[in-house]
């Protein structure tokens, strides 16, 4: 068999806690479930960090934060970095992107040939935090509760407008591949901005869904006995100005499983592409958030967090030769570069340096195991970098100003038992925060994010002063190269631009 083609499928802040093994049965992603059964699901997948900019970023490179540099959702990611798409072009494979990869700075392409859309959120510094301010909010781009007070239906926002979008170039991209002009093998990737709040969802998703998911399993704890991150997230998220209601929460919620099964609709309009053109046995199909979203859980919204709602993704992929089924080991969107590389036939051994990832073939071939995962938060609503480690049953949570988080996940998996000031666990905590030692030098990386930020903020006001010159994506589209010019010949053009060709779809006929 030739080598595979690649289609990836990213959504945005989807909560793998519902994906235990494929979506939760009350869910309504019938396309995300038939995936699901043909699919290597890993259900204990966690984000490299979580936050979007920083999210992609890794899952892009399969670096974490730390390396790539990019700490947060307005930290440039350098052209001098690898990712799966720089990968893959080496190895011959044609690379494109339609919709959401949040890079900022001027390279809006890091190795991907072609870019079918412009992305949601600006490319430029403008996001910035500043650990010189601790507890400052900047309202007019920090997440606030609105989000969940203002839920409810609508039949065209802005983020709709976008994934429309980004659909429809996916589908057209996919047909124009089909036809065999570029005889290349290709990795299309196809990124959609939902179900990231706001919560406002298209009635007919909307009324799909009532009864006890849209109740929290956890209700809200109060502010003084959050921990400090947690406290901090809610300073950001401005809690104080909201009074949330249990239906303020039951409607966020509500639209929030109404745009998985939106955005489920659209992937099912992608992959239906593959079918219809014959190409989806030779097509490795792969989908991942890029972070999740607590959900009201604890009374945290949106990500930011190591909590198991905000850390922790869905991952599946489907890919020619491997055998479909549920697989426990704890893994990272790091991962992602190096397993598609090595699907590709790239040599490992080359990709190895510029990965903190590993190829996840071996574990689902039962032939290995993956190391400890690693997790870094260094963006608003922390003062100093978070790291965590998620081990076996274990997870941890690191920060120079806080006191470390101690969990065992297979006997609270609601993360509400801190055991790292309990005696009976002083070995395991010594471990792994050794462990976490040998990774991480955190006043290091503290200083690298502080002078980060400050670099950011001395360019970006000198920027918006004069003369502006924006580094958001602008689609090339040629038009003059579309449908008919007076340069083509009619006939090599239609047939060129039929797929399958008139002889091929002639033989599928039966006689008249």
């Amino acid at each position: 068999m030739s080598r595979p083609n690649i289609l990836i499928l990213m959504v945005d802040q989807l909560n793998g806690t519902l994906f235990p093994d494929g979506p939760a049965e009350f869910l309504h992603a019938p396309h995300l479930s038939a995936l699901a059964e043909r699919s290597a699901r890993f259900i204990n997948t966690y984000t490299a960090s979580p936050l979007c900019a920083p999210a992609r970023a890794s899952f892009m490179s399969g670096q974490l934060p730390s390396r790539t540099r990019v700490y947060d959702n307005a930290a440039e990611f350098t052209s001098d970095i690898p990712t799966f798409a720089h990968h893959l072009r080496a190895a011959g494979y044609q690379t494109s992107l339609s919709g959401k990869m949040h890079f900022v700075g001027p390279d809006q392409l890091h190795g991907f040939e072609e870019r079918l859309t412009t992305d949601i959120y600006p490319a430029d510094f403008g996001w910035t935090p500043d650990y010189r301010k601790p507890g400052e909010r900047i309202d007019w781009w920090y997440h606030n509760l609105g989000s969940v007070t203002g839920a409810g239906t609508a039949e065209i926002t802005n983020q709709m407008e976008y994934d429309d979008e980004v659909a429809y170039h996916a589908t057209r991209k996919l047909y124009d591949l089909a036809r065999g002009n570029d005889e290349r093998p290709w990795c299309l990737t196809v990124s959609f901005t939902h179900p990231h709040d706001p919560y406002v969802a298209r009635k007919r998703f909307w009324d799909l869904y009532q009864g006890p998911a849209l109740d929290p399993k956890v209700d809200a704890i109060p502010f003084e006995q959050q921990d400090p991150h947690s406290r901090r997230l809610l300073i950001a998220c401005d809690h104080q100005a909201f009074e949330i209601s249990r239906d303020d929460i039951r409607r966020a919620r509500r639209g929030y499983f109404a745009n998985i099964s939106y955005v489920d609709e659209k992937i099912g309009e992608i992959v239906d592409v593959l079918d219809r053109t014959g190409t989806r046995e030779n097509t490795v199909v792969l989908f991942v958030s890029d972070h999740g979203d607590m959900l009201g859980e604890r009374g945290l919204w949106f990500k930011m967090s190591f909590f198991e709602g905000s850390a922790r993704v869905p991952l599946m992929i489907s890919a020619p030769g491997w055998k479909p089924g549920r697989i426990e080991s704890p893994v990272s969107t790091l991962d992602v570069t190096p397993t598609i590389a090595s699907i590709a036939g790239i040599d490992i051994a080359s990709v190895r340096p510029w990965t903190d990832g590993e190829d996840l073939g071996p574990l689902v071939r039962a032939e290995g195991s993956r190391g400890p995962v690693p997790m870094e938060y260094a963006a608003e609503g922390s003062e100093a970098p978070l790291v965590g480690l998620r081990a076996g049953a274990y997870k941890l949570t690191l920060c120079d100003k806080d006191p470390p988080l101690l969990f065992n996940l297979d006997v609270d998996p609601d993360e509400l038992q801190n055991l790292a000031d309990d005696p009976r666990y002083t070995e395991e905590l010594a471990r792994l925060t050794a462990e976490c030692e040998k990774r991480w030098n955190l006043a290091a990386f503290d200083a690298a994010v502080r002078e980060s930020q400050a670099r950011r903020w001395v360019v970006y006001t000198a920027l918006r002063n004069g003369a502006y010159y924006p580094w958001d994506y602008q689609p090339l589209q040629k038009a003059s190269e579309r449908y008919m010019r007076n340069h083509m010949d009619l006939n090599v053009l239609e047939e060129k631009q039929r797929f399958p060709r008139a002889a091929d779809a002639a033989a599928t006929l039966a006689p008249l």
